[in-house]
């Protein structure tokens, strides 16, 4: 680093999903399959950051290689939410998401593949920021699903969240896949208001299926839009009701290639059998958890012969259709805003039924199916029955692709408008039991 040099975030705690590599540090994906492993390089995200100075405080846990949406399919530890330590603090990237509404660190890093990072930033109460698919290098990041996974930042403002996203966003040689397109700066010139901004309500994303208290949060979020000067016009996104359905088949696709190369051969856990048959099946019988299991079979059944055509390809058909429909929706609007979840944080082993889980994600995964850029931004709290804790709640805000500076000026112009940003509200934090 020269002499004189300026670091953007110097001295600034981070704190690192433990799906990224960082050199010489162990990288677990929160699985037992990787539980020894050490990382020989870093990734490219975070080398951008420290590289401006940040300073990496550690790992933070999530849902074993990403795969839920509570942080409770950890192998290795349990993450509570600092609202309630009752309730999960949402996943996959649930530990960062949690570190940051604690005050653990400043800012944290965490993937998207479905909502890994805007659900957990709503059941925290802190801004999560999935950018254009492409658009930060995922060079370093262990993939789950290769056409969908996403870094992006969480923090306690939009500022923050602007910040560490210019510094790591652009052209990575190490990372086919990300985008050679000049990256506008999305820091800086933020609008005072929303004055003359269509922000789309979904007609498809109708508020009268969620429960009443959680609905009047949305619908004054909705109002808070309008008084800052924003016109609500009704887009539809038709297709969209079929992305849970769309992504359950290809995530879990990609996630049964991805993860073949664990099998105890390489690196990793390997737990030794009469063959070389035998110890691929007992290393990732003991490896992998019921949840990472359960995808691979999925996906391995989506991708056999003679159900290919049938599942995944129809799948990738459906894909195409929604990203049209988000396409066709923004000719009449500039942003769309809906819920980020269609409840705060629930409580331990709530959702132990796979598809109730699956269906947190709801309002998430057509926008990670169609690559836009989206965030969730505090937006209200609610009560739930029987508790005195006042749980957070995100608005879920979503541009075209690459508009992510129109994206983070809307986001922080709600934000300034408001008064639910983390900073104005943080949590009250209990002592630990243990």
């Amino acid at each position: 680093m020269a002499a004189g040099a300026v670091l953007p975030l110097a001295g600034v705690p981070l704190a690192i999903k433990d799906n990224m590599c960082v050199i010489g540090t162990r990288t677990t994906c929160a699985s037992k399959i990787l539980g020894d492993w050490v990382a020989p390089y870093t990734a490219t995200a975070v080398e951008r950051l420290l590289r401006a100075g940040a300073l990496p405080l550690g790992k933070t846990n999530l849902d074993e290689f990403a795969m839920g949406s509570s942080c409770e399919n950890s192998a290795l530890a349990t993450t509570h939410n600092p609202w309630d330590p009752t309730r999960v603090p949402g996943g996959s990237s649930g530990g960062s998401a949690a570190a940051v509404a604690a005050g653990e660190a400043v800012i944290a890093l965490g993937s998207d593949t479905g909502g890994s990072i805007r659900e957990p930033a709503a059941f925290c109460g802190v801004v999560g920021f999935k950018p254009t698919y492409g658009r930060v290098s995922r060079y370093g990041l262990i993939a789950f699903a290769s056409s969908l996974d996403q870094i992006g930042p969480l923090s306690k403002s939009v500022e923050d969240a602007a910040l560490v996203y210019d510094l790591m966003a652009g052209k990575d040689p190490c990372d086919a896949t990300t985008v050679d397109r000049p990256v506008e700066a999305t820091l800086g010139g933020f609008p005072k208001d929303l004055a003359g901004l269509r922000v789309g309500i979904v007609r498809d994303f109708a508020l009268d299926r969620l429960e009443p208290d959680v609905r009047a949060v949305y619908e004054a979020a909705y109002g808070d839009l309008q008084r800052l000067g924003a016109d609500l016009v009704e887009v539809a996104l038709p297709t969209a009701d079929y992305g849970v359905a769309t992504y359950y088949l290809i995530a879990p696709a990609e996630c049964s290639s991805n993860l073949a190369r664990f099998d105890g051969m390489r690196y990793g856990l390997r737990a030794e059998g009469a063959d070389v048959l035998e110890t691929y099946e007992r290393t990732r019988a003991a490896g992998f958890g019921n949840e990472v299991k359960r995808r691979i079979l999925i996906g391995t059944h989506a991708l056999s012969s003679g159900y290919y055509d049938a599942y995944y390809v129809r799948a990738q058909k459906a894909r195409t259709l929604i990203a049209a429909d988000f396409a066709r929706a923004f000719e009449a609007c500039d942003v769309i805003a809906c819920p980020a979840a269609a409840s705060p944080a629930f409580e331990f082993n709530a959702k132990s039924d796979p598809l109730a889980m699956y269906l947190m994600d709801y309002y998430t995964i057509p926008m990670s199916l169609a690559g836009v850029p989206s965030l969730s931004v505090p937006c209200g709290y609610v009560t739930p029955q029987g508790s005195d804790k006042p749980l957070p709640l995100g608005l879920e805000l979503t541009a075209p692709l690459f508009a992510e500076r129109l994206l983070i000026g809307v986001a922080r112009a709600y934000e300034s408008g408001t008064q639910h940003a983390a900073h104005r509200v943080p949590p009250v934090l209990e002592a630990s039991a243990r």
